[in-house]
Protein backbone atom coordinates (compact mmCIF):
# COMPACT_ATOMS: atom_id res chain seq x y z
CA UNK A 1 0.00 0.00 0.00
CA UNK A 2 1.35 3.55 -0.53
CA UNK A 3 2.09 6.08 1.85
CA UNK A 4 0.75 9.63 1.80
CA UNK A 5 2.36 12.93 1.70
CA UNK A 6 0.62 16.09 1.44
CA UNK A 7 -2.34 14.24 0.21
CA UNK A 8 -0.19 12.60 -2.52
CA UNK A 9 -0.29 8.87 -2.46
CA UNK A 10 4.14 8.23 -2.31
CA UNK A 11 4.90 4.70 -3.73
CA UNK A 12 8.52 4.00 -4.68
CA UNK A 13 8.51 3.27 -8.19
CA UNK A 14 5.86 5.17 -10.53
CA UNK A 15 5.92 4.03 -14.46
CA UNK A 16 3.96 5.38 -17.28
CA UNK A 17 2.73 2.58 -19.58
CA UNK A 18 1.91 -0.93 -19.38
CA UNK A 19 2.92 -2.34 -22.51
CA UNK A 20 5.81 -5.28 -22.16
CA UNK A 21 7.95 -3.36 -20.69
CA UNK A 22 5.34 -1.51 -17.76
CA UNK A 23 3.62 -5.36 -17.20
CA UNK A 24 7.55 -6.67 -16.65
CA UNK A 25 8.35 -3.52 -14.02
CA UNK A 26 5.19 -4.15 -12.06
CA UNK A 27 6.66 -8.21 -11.55
CA UNK A 28 10.34 -7.16 -10.97
CA UNK A 29 10.22 -4.09 -8.74
CA UNK A 30 7.50 -5.90 -6.44
CA UNK A 31 7.41 -9.41 -6.56
CA UNK A 32 11.26 -9.64 -6.84
CA UNK A 33 12.74 -6.50 -5.13
CA UNK A 34 9.18 -5.59 -2.77
CA UNK A 35 8.66 -2.31 -3.91
CA UNK A 36 5.57 -0.48 -4.00
CA UNK A 37 4.82 -0.03 -7.59
CA UNK A 38 2.05 2.50 -9.30
CA UNK A 39 1.74 2.17 -13.18
CA UNK A 40 -0.52 4.86 -15.37
CA UNK A 41 -1.42 3.65 -18.82
CA UNK A 42 -3.10 6.04 -21.64
CA UNK A 43 -4.98 2.97 -22.68
CA UNK A 44 -7.86 0.98 -21.32
CA UNK A 45 -6.14 -1.87 -21.17
CA UNK A 46 -2.26 -3.59 -21.30
CA UNK A 47 -0.19 -4.21 -24.44
CA UNK A 48 0.90 -0.76 -25.34
CA UNK A 49 1.72 -1.15 -29.09
CA UNK A 50 -0.26 -4.13 -29.39
CA UNK A 51 -3.19 -2.64 -27.75
CA UNK A 52 -3.02 0.53 -29.99
CA UNK A 53 -2.17 -1.55 -33.25
CA UNK A 54 -5.10 -3.25 -34.54
CA UNK A 55 -5.26 -2.06 -38.26
CA UNK A 56 -5.63 -5.25 -40.53
CA UNK A 57 -2.74 -7.69 -41.04
CA UNK A 58 -0.75 -6.08 -37.95
CA UNK A 59 1.70 -8.95 -36.79
CA UNK A 60 5.58 -9.12 -35.17
CA UNK A 61 8.28 -9.09 -37.60
CA UNK A 62 10.22 -11.21 -34.97
CA UNK A 63 9.55 -14.91 -34.96
CA UNK A 64 6.74 -15.97 -32.24
CA UNK A 65 9.31 -17.74 -29.89
CA UNK A 66 11.35 -14.93 -29.91
CA UNK A 67 9.29 -11.82 -29.61
CA UNK A 68 8.24 -13.37 -25.87
CA UNK A 69 9.32 -12.58 -22.69
CA UNK A 70 12.22 -14.82 -21.45
CA UNK A 71 12.52 -14.48 -17.93
CA UNK A 72 9.89 -16.72 -16.49
CA UNK A 73 9.83 -20.70 -17.94
CA UNK A 74 6.84 -21.30 -16.62
CA UNK A 75 5.18 -19.07 -19.00
CA UNK A 76 7.05 -20.06 -22.04
CA UNK A 77 6.10 -23.90 -20.95
CA UNK A 78 2.29 -22.97 -21.06
CA UNK A 79 1.95 -20.38 -23.56
CA UNK A 80 1.38 -21.88 -27.27
CA UNK A 81 2.06 -19.77 -30.00
CA UNK A 82 0.08 -20.42 -33.17
CA UNK A 83 1.90 -19.10 -36.09
CA UNK A 84 5.78 -18.14 -37.28
CA UNK A 85 4.94 -14.23 -36.51
CA UNK A 86 2.50 -14.04 -34.57
CA UNK A 87 -0.95 -11.78 -35.21
CA UNK A 88 -1.34 -8.75 -33.09
CA UNK A 89 -4.73 -9.94 -31.84
CA UNK A 90 -2.73 -13.23 -30.46
CA UNK A 91 0.03 -10.92 -29.35
CA UNK A 92 -2.16 -9.15 -26.97
CA UNK A 93 -3.54 -12.03 -25.68
CA UNK A 94 -0.49 -13.48 -24.63
CA UNK A 95 -0.09 -9.57 -23.18
CA UNK A 96 -3.18 -10.09 -20.63
CA UNK A 97 -2.44 -13.52 -20.21
CA UNK A 98 1.13 -12.75 -18.49
CA UNK A 99 -0.94 -9.98 -17.00
CA UNK A 100 -3.15 -12.19 -15.58
CA UNK A 101 -0.31 -14.56 -14.55
CA UNK A 102 1.72 -12.09 -12.74
CA UNK A 103 -1.27 -10.32 -11.37
CA UNK A 104 -0.33 -6.96 -12.42
CA UNK A 105 -2.96 -5.38 -12.63
CA UNK A 106 -3.75 -4.18 -9.43
CA UNK A 107 -0.99 -1.66 -9.74
CA UNK A 108 -2.13 -0.50 -13.18
CA UNK A 109 -4.46 2.69 -13.70
CA UNK A 110 -5.91 2.95 -17.11
CA UNK A 111 -7.09 5.37 -19.21
CA UNK A 112 -4.46 8.02 -16.98
CA UNK A 113 -2.36 10.02 -19.05
CA UNK A 114 0.78 11.35 -17.51
CA UNK A 115 1.40 14.99 -18.47
CA UNK A 116 3.51 16.14 -15.91
CA UNK A 117 6.63 14.92 -14.13
CA UNK A 118 8.75 17.11 -11.58
CA UNK A 119 11.66 16.58 -9.05
CA UNK A 120 11.87 17.50 -6.15
CA UNK A 121 15.30 18.90 -4.89
CA UNK A 122 14.69 18.86 -1.35
CA UNK A 123 13.34 15.60 -1.16
CA UNK A 124 14.95 13.43 -4.27
CA UNK A 125 11.19 12.39 -5.12
CA UNK A 126 9.09 12.81 -8.54
CA UNK A 127 5.63 13.75 -8.39
CA UNK A 128 3.68 13.14 -11.52
CA UNK A 129 0.26 14.69 -12.53
CA UNK A 130 -2.33 13.16 -14.88
CA UNK A 131 -5.40 14.17 -17.18
CA UNK A 132 -7.59 12.55 -14.46
CA UNK A 133 -6.47 14.29 -11.84
CA UNK A 134 -4.83 11.44 -10.68
CA UNK A 135 -1.07 12.53 -8.85
CA UNK A 136 1.54 10.22 -7.17
CA UNK A 137 4.73 11.13 -5.41
CA UNK A 138 7.72 8.06 -6.08
CA UNK A 139 11.57 7.93 -5.10
CA UNK A 140 12.29 6.30 -8.80
CA UNK A 141 10.27 7.15 -12.26
CA UNK A 142 10.44 4.81 -15.35
CA UNK A 143 9.30 5.70 -18.76
CA UNK A 144 8.11 2.52 -20.19
CA UNK A 145 6.28 4.62 -23.70
CA UNK A 146 7.74 2.16 -26.00
CA UNK A 147 9.20 2.98 -29.20
CA UNK A 148 6.36 2.99 -31.44
CA UNK A 149 3.48 4.40 -29.14
CA UNK A 150 3.06 8.09 -30.89
CA UNK A 151 1.74 7.95 -34.39
CA UNK A 152 2.99 10.79 -36.47
CA UNK A 153 -0.16 12.49 -38.55
CA UNK A 154 0.60 14.63 -41.40
CA UNK A 155 -0.90 18.66 -41.66
CA UNK A 156 -2.38 18.19 -45.19
CA UNK A 157 -4.59 21.31 -46.12
CA UNK A 158 -8.20 20.53 -45.40
CA UNK A 159 -7.77 17.76 -43.80
CA UNK A 160 -10.66 18.20 -41.26
CA UNK A 161 -13.11 19.05 -44.56
CA UNK A 162 -13.00 15.42 -45.56
CA UNK A 163 -16.45 14.40 -44.80
CA UNK A 164 -15.60 10.33 -45.02
CA UNK A 165 -14.10 7.64 -42.53
CA UNK A 166 -10.62 8.52 -41.64
CA UNK A 167 -8.50 5.89 -39.55
CA UNK A 168 -4.47 5.94 -38.38
CA UNK A 169 -3.46 2.65 -38.16
CA UNK A 170 -1.29 3.44 -34.67
CA UNK A 171 -4.89 4.37 -33.28
CA UNK A 172 -7.38 1.63 -35.16
CA UNK A 173 -10.66 1.00 -33.78
CA UNK A 174 -11.30 -1.38 -31.63
CA UNK A 175 -14.16 -2.84 -33.15
CA UNK A 176 -12.26 -3.00 -36.42
CA UNK A 177 -13.25 -1.53 -39.47
CA UNK A 178 -15.68 -2.60 -43.07
CA UNK A 179 -14.47 -1.77 -46.11
CA UNK A 180 -16.84 -3.63 -48.24
CA UNK A 181 -17.56 -2.08 -51.26
CA UNK A 182 -15.87 1.26 -50.38
CA UNK A 183 -13.50 3.28 -52.08
CA UNK A 184 -10.45 3.74 -49.81
CA UNK A 185 -7.32 6.20 -50.17
CA UNK A 186 -3.98 4.99 -48.40
CA UNK A 187 -1.25 7.27 -47.58
CA UNK A 188 2.30 5.24 -46.78
CA UNK A 189 3.95 2.25 -47.28
CA UNK A 190 5.76 2.25 -44.66
CA UNK A 191 5.43 -1.16 -42.51
CA UNK A 192 1.87 -0.85 -41.37
CA UNK A 193 0.80 0.18 -45.09
CA UNK A 194 2.53 -3.22 -46.24
CA UNK A 195 0.79 -5.16 -43.93
CA UNK A 196 -2.62 -4.03 -44.50
CA UNK A 197 -3.21 -2.85 -47.97
CA UNK A 198 -3.12 -6.70 -49.08
CA UNK A 199 -6.13 -6.93 -46.69
CA UNK A 200 -7.98 -3.89 -47.32
CA UNK A 201 -7.46 -4.87 -51.06
CA UNK A 202 -9.53 -7.66 -50.64
CA UNK A 203 -12.73 -6.39 -48.91
CA UNK A 204 -12.56 -2.62 -50.49
CA UNK A 205 -13.96 -1.84 -54.01
CA UNK A 206 -10.97 0.21 -54.71
CA UNK A 207 -7.93 1.07 -53.18
CA UNK A 208 -5.45 4.09 -54.03
CA UNK A 209 -2.16 3.56 -52.51
CA UNK A 210 -0.43 6.96 -52.12
CA UNK A 211 3.65 6.35 -52.08
CA UNK A 212 5.89 8.96 -51.38
CA UNK A 213 9.09 6.95 -50.53
CA UNK A 214 9.18 3.12 -51.76
CA UNK A 215 9.94 0.46 -49.13
CA UNK A 216 12.38 -2.26 -49.02
CA UNK A 217 10.13 -5.60 -48.23
CA UNK A 218 10.69 -9.25 -48.04
CA UNK A 219 8.39 -11.94 -47.82
CA UNK A 220 7.49 -13.07 -44.14
CA UNK A 221 7.21 -16.73 -45.42
CA UNK A 222 4.15 -16.86 -42.55
CA UNK A 223 3.15 -20.56 -41.71
CA UNK A 224 1.45 -22.15 -38.73
CA UNK A 225 3.65 -23.57 -35.87
CA UNK A 226 4.08 -27.01 -36.13
CA UNK A 227 2.97 -29.31 -32.43
CA UNK A 228 6.34 -31.12 -32.95
CA UNK A 229 8.34 -27.53 -33.43
CA UNK A 230 6.49 -26.26 -30.35
CA UNK A 231 7.68 -29.25 -28.22
CA UNK A 232 11.16 -28.98 -29.44
CA UNK A 233 11.01 -25.31 -29.18
CA UNK A 234 9.77 -25.66 -25.31
CA UNK A 235 12.47 -28.23 -25.20
CA UNK A 236 15.76 -26.19 -25.80
CA UNK A 237 14.16 -22.68 -24.94
CA UNK A 238 17.10 -22.18 -22.04
CA UNK A 239 19.74 -23.04 -24.43
CA UNK A 240 17.98 -20.39 -27.40
CA UNK A 241 17.67 -18.22 -24.96
CA UNK A 242 21.12 -18.00 -24.12
CA UNK A 243 22.09 -18.35 -27.49
CA UNK A 244 19.84 -14.83 -28.11
CA UNK A 245 20.74 -12.52 -25.97
CA UNK A 246 24.42 -13.18 -27.09
CA UNK A 247 23.39 -12.22 -30.57
CA UNK A 248 23.70 -8.87 -32.29
CA UNK A 249 19.74 -8.49 -32.73
CA UNK A 250 18.48 -10.75 -29.63
CA UNK A 251 16.88 -13.49 -31.60
CA UNK A 252 18.85 -16.20 -33.90
CA UNK A 253 19.89 -15.40 -37.39
CA UNK A 254 21.53 -16.86 -40.35
CA UNK A 255 25.21 -15.64 -40.57
CA UNK A 256 26.57 -14.00 -43.24
CA UNK A 257 28.32 -16.46 -46.46
CA UNK A 258 31.04 -13.61 -46.17
CA UNK A 259 31.58 -9.69 -47.91
CA UNK A 260 31.13 -8.91 -50.73
CA UNK A 261 33.58 -9.75 -53.82
CA UNK A 262 35.23 -12.36 -51.58
CA UNK A 263 32.70 -15.20 -51.92
CA UNK A 264 31.56 -16.45 -55.51
CA UNK A 265 28.63 -14.93 -57.03
CA UNK A 266 27.25 -17.53 -57.45
CA UNK A 267 26.95 -18.81 -53.80
CA UNK A 268 25.83 -15.31 -52.32
CA UNK A 269 22.93 -15.53 -55.48
CA UNK A 270 21.98 -18.78 -53.80
CA UNK A 271 21.72 -18.02 -50.35
CA UNK A 272 19.77 -15.05 -51.34
CA UNK A 273 17.73 -16.79 -53.12
CA UNK A 274 16.62 -18.87 -49.95
CA UNK A 275 16.84 -16.64 -47.85
CA UNK A 276 14.24 -14.31 -49.72
CA UNK A 277 11.61 -17.87 -49.80
CA UNK A 278 11.46 -18.11 -45.79
CA UNK A 279 13.71 -16.58 -43.56
CA UNK A 280 12.77 -12.86 -43.41
CA UNK A 281 15.74 -10.37 -42.36
CA UNK A 282 17.99 -12.71 -43.24
CA UNK A 283 17.90 -11.50 -47.06
CA UNK A 284 19.84 -8.49 -45.58
CA UNK A 285 22.52 -10.41 -44.31
CA UNK A 286 24.08 -12.47 -46.52
CA UNK A 287 26.67 -10.10 -47.46
CA UNK A 288 28.65 -9.70 -43.96
CA UNK A 289 29.27 -5.76 -44.99
CA UNK A 290 25.78 -5.30 -46.55
CA UNK A 291 25.50 -2.09 -44.04
CA UNK A 292 29.13 -1.21 -44.48
CA UNK A 293 29.89 -1.29 -47.97
CA UNK A 294 27.83 0.15 -50.73
CA UNK A 295 28.42 -1.85 -53.16
CA UNK A 296 27.46 -5.34 -50.87
CA UNK A 297 24.27 -3.15 -50.26
CA UNK A 298 23.59 -2.17 -54.17
CA UNK A 299 24.04 -5.89 -54.98
CA UNK A 300 21.56 -6.89 -52.32
CA UNK A 301 19.44 -4.05 -53.05
CA UNK A 302 19.25 -5.14 -57.04
CA UNK A 303 18.62 -8.51 -56.10
CA UNK A 304 15.02 -7.15 -54.25
CA UNK A 305 14.22 -4.98 -57.22
CA UNK A 306 14.77 -7.74 -59.29
CA UNK A 307 12.28 -9.75 -57.71
CA UNK A 308 9.87 -6.80 -57.65
CA UNK A 309 10.10 -6.54 -61.46
CA UNK A 310 9.34 -10.37 -61.56
CA UNK A 311 6.34 -10.07 -59.22
CA UNK A 312 4.50 -7.17 -60.69
CA UNK A 313 3.08 -7.35 -63.81
CA UNK A 314 2.87 -3.53 -65.24
CA UNK A 315 6.67 -2.63 -65.43
CA UNK A 316 5.56 1.33 -64.63
CA UNK A 317 4.13 0.17 -61.31
CA UNK A 318 6.97 -2.00 -60.71
CA UNK A 319 9.32 1.12 -61.33
CA UNK A 320 7.38 3.00 -59.24
CA UNK A 321 7.66 0.21 -56.86
CA UNK A 322 11.41 0.14 -56.85
CA UNK A 323 13.18 1.58 -53.69
CA UNK A 324 16.13 3.84 -54.98
CA UNK A 325 16.10 6.17 -52.28
CA UNK A 326 17.94 4.14 -49.31
CA UNK A 327 20.37 1.65 -49.02
CA UNK A 328 18.05 -1.26 -48.08
CA UNK A 329 18.17 -2.40 -44.10
CA UNK A 330 19.27 1.39 -43.06
CA UNK A 331 15.09 1.78 -42.76
CA UNK A 332 13.36 -0.79 -40.86
CA UNK A 333 13.03 -3.56 -43.75
CA UNK A 334 9.53 -4.86 -43.90
CA UNK A 335 8.05 -8.30 -43.88
CA UNK A 336 5.17 -9.08 -46.14
CA UNK A 337 2.43 -11.20 -47.08
CA UNK A 338 1.64 -10.64 -50.95
CA UNK A 339 2.54 -6.75 -50.91
CA UNK A 340 4.22 -6.47 -54.85
CA UNK A 341 1.44 -9.14 -55.89
CA UNK A 342 -1.15 -6.77 -54.89
CA UNK A 343 -0.19 -4.30 -56.89
CA UNK A 344 -1.55 -7.07 -59.64
CA UNK A 345 -5.48 -6.40 -58.93
CA UNK A 346 -7.67 -4.91 -60.79
CA UNK A 347 -9.10 -2.58 -58.10
CA UNK A 348 -5.36 -1.46 -56.83
CA UNK A 349 -3.79 1.62 -58.23
CA UNK A 350 -0.81 3.00 -56.97
CA UNK A 351 -0.12 7.11 -57.13
CA UNK A 352 3.47 8.37 -56.53
CA UNK A 353 3.52 11.41 -54.35
CA UNK A 354 7.46 11.87 -54.92
CA UNK A 355 7.80 14.49 -56.61
CA UNK A 356 4.36 15.54 -57.08
CA UNK A 357 3.10 15.76 -53.15
CA UNK A 358 -0.25 15.93 -51.75
CA UNK A 359 -2.06 19.22 -52.38
CA UNK A 360 -4.98 19.34 -49.90
CA UNK A 361 -7.70 17.49 -48.53
CA UNK A 362 -11.26 17.76 -49.68
CA UNK A 363 -15.07 17.16 -48.77
CA UNK A 364 -14.49 14.13 -51.20
CA UNK A 365 -10.90 13.17 -51.10
CA UNK A 366 -7.58 13.84 -52.09
CA UNK A 367 -6.42 16.32 -54.38
CA UNK A 368 -2.58 15.26 -56.42
CA UNK A 369 -1.55 17.06 -59.55
CA UNK A 370 -4.61 18.49 -60.06
CA UNK A 371 -6.34 15.16 -60.16
CA UNK A 372 -8.99 14.66 -57.31
CA UNK A 373 -9.40 11.11 -56.12
CA UNK A 374 -12.85 10.54 -54.26
CA UNK A 375 -13.14 8.06 -51.05
CA UNK A 376 -14.99 6.62 -48.40
CA UNK A 377 -12.21 6.34 -46.43
CA UNK A 378 -8.61 7.23 -45.76
CA UNK A 379 -6.46 5.15 -44.00
CA UNK A 380 -3.32 7.28 -42.42
CA UNK A 381 -0.01 4.40 -42.95
CA UNK A 382 2.43 7.75 -41.82
CA UNK A 383 3.82 5.73 -38.61
CA UNK A 384 5.14 7.31 -35.63
CA UNK A 385 7.30 9.56 -33.82
CA UNK A 386 9.79 7.20 -32.83
CA UNK A 387 11.46 6.93 -29.85
CA UNK A 388 10.71 10.35 -28.24
CA UNK A 389 7.62 10.76 -29.48
CA UNK A 390 5.57 10.17 -26.39
CA UNK A 391 7.97 11.66 -23.90
CA UNK A 392 8.11 14.72 -25.82
CA UNK A 393 4.62 14.77 -25.03
CA UNK A 394 4.97 14.81 -21.02
CA UNK A 395 6.44 17.79 -19.64
CA UNK A 396 9.29 16.53 -17.38
CA UNK A 397 10.90 19.08 -14.95
CA UNK A 398 14.37 18.36 -14.07
CA UNK A 399 17.22 20.09 -11.89
CA UNK A 400 16.53 23.78 -11.69
CA UNK A 401 13.35 23.43 -13.93
CA UNK A 402 14.52 22.01 -17.08
CA UNK A 403 12.53 20.69 -19.15
CA UNK A 404 13.33 17.78 -21.28
CA UNK A 405 11.60 19.28 -24.23
CA UNK A 406 14.52 21.90 -23.80
CA UNK A 407 17.20 19.36 -22.67
CA UNK A 408 16.46 17.50 -26.07
CA UNK A 409 15.97 20.62 -28.31
CA UNK A 410 18.75 20.01 -30.70
CA UNK A 411 18.23 16.42 -30.54
CA UNK A 412 17.62 13.28 -27.79
CA UNK A 413 20.41 12.65 -25.71
CA UNK A 414 20.91 10.18 -22.93
CA UNK A 415 23.09 8.11 -21.32
CA UNK A 416 23.14 4.40 -22.28
CA UNK A 417 19.37 5.01 -23.52
CA UNK A 418 18.58 4.44 -19.81
CA UNK A 419 18.98 7.86 -17.95
CA UNK A 420 19.14 11.71 -18.63
CA UNK A 421 21.45 14.16 -17.53
CA UNK A 422 19.65 16.69 -15.37
CA UNK A 423 16.75 14.41 -14.93
CA UNK A 424 17.70 11.94 -11.03
CA UNK A 425 16.31 8.92 -10.61
CA UNK A 426 14.54 9.02 -14.00
CA UNK A 427 14.69 5.95 -16.15
CA UNK A 428 14.07 5.13 -19.80
CA UNK A 429 13.53 1.68 -20.90
CA UNK A 430 14.16 1.33 -24.80
CA UNK A 431 15.08 4.85 -24.87
CA UNK A 432 16.91 7.03 -27.29
CA UNK A 433 20.35 5.58 -27.69
CA UNK A 434 20.10 2.11 -27.10
CA UNK A 435 20.38 -0.72 -29.58
CA UNK A 436 16.24 -1.90 -28.45
CA UNK A 437 14.83 -0.13 -32.36
CA UNK A 438 17.74 -2.30 -34.17
CA UNK A 439 16.67 -5.79 -31.81
CA UNK A 440 13.52 -7.81 -31.10
CA UNK A 441 12.95 -5.38 -28.54
CA UNK A 442 11.61 -7.74 -25.91
CA UNK A 443 15.03 -9.01 -25.49
CA UNK A 444 15.79 -5.04 -25.14
CA UNK A 445 13.24 -4.65 -22.70
CA UNK A 446 13.96 -7.37 -20.63
CA UNK A 447 17.53 -6.37 -20.36
CA UNK A 448 16.51 -3.03 -19.04
CA UNK A 449 14.03 -3.52 -16.25
CA UNK A 450 16.63 -6.14 -15.18
CA UNK A 451 19.49 -3.39 -15.01
CA UNK A 452 17.08 -0.90 -13.40
CA UNK A 453 16.33 -3.33 -10.99
CA UNK A 454 19.45 -4.13 -10.36
CA UNK A 455 20.82 -0.06 -9.34
CA UNK A 456 17.64 0.57 -7.61
CA UNK A 457 19.01 -2.52 -5.27
CA UNK A 458 21.78 -0.95 -5.13
CA UNK A 459 21.06 2.61 -4.62
CA UNK A 460 18.56 1.15 -1.55
CA UNK A 461 21.10 -0.81 -0.16
CA UNK A 462 24.04 2.10 0.22
CA UNK A 463 21.09 4.36 1.12
CA UNK A 464 21.25 6.47 -1.91
CA UNK A 465 18.73 8.88 -2.73
CA UNK A 466 19.79 10.61 -6.00
CA UNK A 467 21.26 8.89 -8.71
CA UNK A 468 22.35 10.95 -11.77
CA UNK A 469 24.31 10.63 -14.86
CA UNK A 470 26.95 13.06 -15.44
CA UNK A 471 27.01 15.78 -18.27
CA UNK A 472 30.82 14.01 -19.07
CA UNK A 473 29.28 10.39 -19.35
CA UNK A 474 25.84 11.40 -21.61
CA UNK A 475 28.25 13.13 -24.17
CA UNK A 476 30.50 10.81 -24.41
CA UNK A 477 27.78 8.46 -24.84
CA UNK A 478 26.17 10.73 -27.91
CA UNK A 479 28.99 10.53 -28.99
CA UNK A 480 29.91 6.69 -29.39
CA UNK A 481 26.59 5.96 -30.68
CA UNK A 482 27.11 8.82 -33.63
CA UNK A 483 30.38 7.30 -34.48
CA UNK A 484 29.38 3.87 -34.50
CA UNK A 485 26.60 4.69 -36.92
CA UNK A 486 28.51 6.65 -38.91
CA UNK A 487 31.06 3.91 -39.54
CA UNK A 488 27.72 2.09 -41.32
CA UNK A 489 25.49 3.05 -44.53
CA UNK A 490 22.28 3.92 -41.63
CA UNK A 491 22.44 8.14 -41.44
CA UNK A 492 22.61 8.15 -45.45
CA UNK A 493 18.67 7.25 -45.01
CA UNK A 494 15.84 10.08 -44.15
CA UNK A 495 14.64 7.04 -41.87
CA UNK A 496 12.58 7.18 -38.76
CA UNK A 497 15.76 6.13 -37.12
CA UNK A 498 17.03 9.84 -37.86
CA UNK A 499 13.59 11.48 -36.78
CA UNK A 500 13.53 12.04 -40.66
CA UNK A 501 9.55 11.54 -40.70
CA UNK A 502 8.75 13.97 -38.42
CA UNK A 503 8.61 17.52 -39.61
CA UNK A 504 10.85 19.85 -37.34
CA UNK A 505 12.55 17.05 -35.45
CA UNK A 506 15.92 17.09 -35.13
CA UNK A 507 17.64 14.74 -36.81
CA UNK A 508 19.81 12.45 -34.49
CA UNK A 509 20.77 8.67 -35.18
CA UNK A 510 18.26 6.81 -32.21
CA UNK A 511 20.11 4.07 -31.51
CA UNK A 512 23.53 1.75 -30.90
CA UNK A 513 24.78 0.03 -33.80
CA UNK A 514 27.10 -1.96 -31.50
CA UNK A 515 25.01 -5.12 -31.49
CA UNK A 516 22.53 -6.34 -28.32
CA UNK A 517 25.71 -8.12 -27.15
CA UNK A 518 27.75 -5.79 -26.92
CA UNK A 519 25.71 -3.15 -25.44
CA UNK A 520 24.69 -5.88 -22.63
CA UNK A 521 28.43 -6.37 -21.84
CA UNK A 522 29.09 -2.61 -21.80
CA UNK A 523 26.58 -2.00 -19.25
CA UNK A 524 27.19 -5.07 -17.49
CA UNK A 525 30.35 -3.26 -16.74
CA UNK A 526 29.38 0.11 -15.66
CA UNK A 527 27.36 -1.45 -13.29
CA UNK A 528 30.49 -3.41 -11.66
CA UNK A 529 32.58 -0.62 -11.76
CA UNK A 530 30.33 1.08 -9.52
CA UNK A 531 27.99 2.49 -11.82
CA UNK A 532 30.12 4.13 -13.57
CA UNK A 533 29.03 8.08 -15.57
CA UNK A 534 26.12 8.47 -12.27
CA UNK A 535 26.99 10.42 -9.66
CA UNK A 536 25.04 9.63 -5.93
CA UNK A 537 24.00 11.22 -2.61
CA UNK A 538 21.97 10.57 0.03
CA UNK A 539 20.36 14.12 0.67
CA UNK A 540 16.61 13.15 -0.13
CA UNK A 541 14.18 12.98 2.70
CA UNK A 542 13.14 9.87 3.54
CA UNK A 543 9.83 7.94 2.54
CA UNK A 544 8.23 5.11 4.25
CA UNK A 545 9.40 2.83 1.87
CA UNK A 546 13.50 3.81 2.10
CA UNK A 547 13.30 2.53 5.63
CA UNK A 548 12.28 -1.12 4.37
CA UNK A 549 15.09 -3.62 3.89
CA UNK A 550 15.43 -4.95 0.33
CA UNK A 551 13.53 -7.22 -1.13
CA UNK A 552 11.61 -7.48 2.43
Amino acid sequence: MSNTIDNIPTYDVVVIGAGFAGIYLVHKLRDELGLDVKVFERGAGVGGTWYWNRYPGARCDFESDFYSYSFNDEIQQEWNWTERYAPQPEILRYANFVADKLDVRRNIELNTTVTRAVFDEDTDTWTVSTDTGASARARYLISATGILSMPATPKFEGMESFKGEMYHTGDWPHEGVDFTGKRVGVIGTGSSGIQSIPLIAEEADQVTVFQRTATFTVPAANRPITENERKATKRSYAQLRAQARRSQTGVLLDQPVGAYGQVEERIVRGELERRWRGTGFGTTSVLSDNLRSIEANNYTSQFVRDKINEIVDDPAVAKLLEPHDYPIGTKRLALDTNYYATYNRENVKLVSVRDTPIERFTPAGIVVDGTEYEFDAIVLATGFDAATGALDRIQFEGTDGRTLTDAWAEGAKSYLGLAVEGFPNFFTVTGPGCPAILTNVIASIEHHVEWIADYITHMRAEGITRAEATPEAQEAWVAHVAELAAMTLYPTAASWYMGANVPGKPRVFLAYVGGLHNYRDRCDQLAADGYQGFTHSSNGAPLKSDQIAVGA
